[in-house]
């Protein structure tokens, strides 16, 4: 099939459309046993793939809601500020 590095290098797009197919295969049947496993293996090895894209999205958007809600805070400090003067 494919190599590790090479599944890293996947866009998201590209390892979930491939899932899909694996997938669609697996349930069409008609395959050997042996051929049922490799397929079984590689969709295993396109869903990390696509787990990692998830969370490294999950991960820049909690980053992105913290970043924003430090800066209302100060904004909303330096309001209250004002505020008392």
């Amino acid at each position: 099939m494919t190599t590790k590095a090479a599944d890293e290098a996947l866009g998201y797009e590209q390892a979930r459309d491939e899932l899909i197919d694996v997938v669609r295969r697996l349930e069409a049947g008609g395959t050997s046993l042996e051929e049922s496993l490799a397929l079984w293996e590689r969709g295993e090895e396109l869903a990390k793939v696509c787990r990692r894209w998830l969370d490294g999205a999950r991960a820049r958007l909690d980053a992105a809601l913290a970043e924003e809600g430090e800066e209302g805070a100060g904004e909303a400090g330096d309001t209250e500020g004002a505020e008392e003067e």
